[in-house]
């Protein structure tokens, strides 16, 4: 006997058939991201840009002009709270891949960020102001590498190019908030005679990173994903240090050392030797954040067809290349000129070193992550390094020639480090 099973079949949606919309969004939003822990991670790494993003620009502002710091007080501040977060980051990370689960430590890290921000807002002192930047703050800063490590366990057994895509959409987010939110500070505090309600606005951005965390990000098992073997805080370290992973951390830092140099001498050129205002600072800044995040989804697709190393090797190339341009700078208009080649090359260096440093000790996300953290405390501390020699032997132009030559030594010694695996 024949049964017949009346069906009813939902209209294609207006415009499109419906297998040519879920083709539309497949293309748009790769599976990866649907993924509910690595979607909430996202929007939780944008809100953590967010305070940084609020808070950066100014931060030297708020601590020298407005609460009095001196000039050697605040370098000293800033080198101390760098080293304090690297430390923390691997405390933080090691505990985190023994408790199996990373959103506990998350929680812990923004609860700091919202003490932290809101106690220079609430109590604008230079003790305040110091507690916050060398204790608060730092432990804040884990949230960063805590997250990445969140989203390198939620993509646990997908394929390596299906990481890389996954690892580059986060950082995008950071890029994105960078894109936004600096500008949208400067004039909503334009007519203020204080930039201290940066620090309220960061808070606030704390605050809903905490709510994101605790209330969205899904629950981890914590058995499946703790490490097998536990490592005390000083074994956990002495591998961060072992000639074989820091050896590669010290090659990764030089070529995002190059970065950093950037930071510091690209205004000074622009509105040095190219002669343009301050006005084009900002905007150039803003384009360049807007190209990195387009250009990190450009990168994250190759990554599909090359090596991770390739692509490095090729990014560091391209970014060596616009700091030798930046040197010969003359006119407002060779600067702009310059902002493609930047935005390119820099794309490739703020994420693909990411999944590179995880796979150093891909066992470990937590303590894998943390190298995020240490490879930003070395490429800071040898741009200042290759910043002081610069400018003591040439110009700021000069520098940057500089700065593109220890880009280079560093892609070199890295290619050098893993020759047997460059081009796979």
């Amino acid at each position: 006997m024949t049964i017949l099973v009346r069906t009813r079949v939902s209209p294609p949606a207006q415009g499109y058939p419906q297998s040519q919309l879920a083709t539309i969004m497949n293309r748009l939003i790769p599976d990866v991201f649907r993924n509910p822990a690595i979607r909430v991670s996202m929007i939780a790494i944008f809100t953590f840009g967010v305070a940084g993003a609020t808070t950066a620009p100014y931060r030297s502002v708020v601590g020298i002009r407005e609460l009095g710091l001196s000039n050697e007080l605040y370098a000293a501040l800033i080198f101390a709270a760098a080293a304090v977060n690297v430390i923390v980051s691997i405390l933080l990370g090691n505990l985190a891949d023994r408790l199996g689960e990373y959103r506990s430590m998350m929680l812990v890290a923004a609860t700091f960020g919202v003490v932290g921000y809101g106690a220079v807002f609430f109590f604008p002192t230079q003790d305040i102001f110091v507690l916050s930047a060398l204790l608060l703050l730092p432990v804040y800063g884990c949230l960063n590498s805590l997250l990445f490590a969140n989203v390198r366990a939620a993509a646990h057994g997908m394929a390596p190019a299906d990481v890389a895509t996954v690892n580059s959409g986060v950082r995008a987010m950071i890029s994105l908030s960078w894109v936004l939110v600096p500008g949208l500070t400067g004039v909503l505090l334009s007519s203020s005679s204080t930039m201290l309600p940066a620090y309220l606005f960061a808070a606030i951005s704390c605050l809903v990173c905490v709510g994101l965390v605790g209330f969205l990000l899904p629950r981890q098992s914590g058995t499946d994903r703790a490490a097998t073997h536990h490592l005390s805080y000083l074994a956990a370290l002495g591998q961060v240090i072992s000639p074989k992973i820091f050896s590669r951390i010290t090659a990764i830092a030089l070529i995002s050392s190059t970065l950093h140099v950037n930071d510091a001498i690209f205004p000074l050129v622009v509105t040095g030797a190219a002669r343009g205002t301050v006005a084009d600072i900002g905007i150039l800044v803003g384009i360049v954040a807007l190209l990195e995040v387009v250009f990190i989804i450009v990168w994250s697709r190759l990554l599909r067809r090359i090596s991770q190393l390739a692509a490095l090797a090729t990014g560091a190339l391209i970014y060596a290349v616009y700091l030798l341009l930046l040197a010969f700078a003359q006119e407002p208009w060779h600067v702009y000129a310059l902002t493609l080649i930047s935005g390119i090359g820099a794309a490739s260096l703020i994420s693909i070193p990411i999944t590179y440093l995880q796979d150093l000790i891909a066992e470990r996300p937590g303590l894998g992550s943390a190298l995020i953290s240490v490879n930003i405390f070395l490429s800071a501390g040898l741009s200042a390094l290759l910043f002081a020699a610069g400018t003591a032997i040439t110009s700021y132009s000069g520098t940057a020639v500089v700065s593109a030559l220890s880009g280079l030594l560093g892609i070199a010694w890295l290619l050098f480090l893993d020759r047997r695996r460059c081009w796979t």
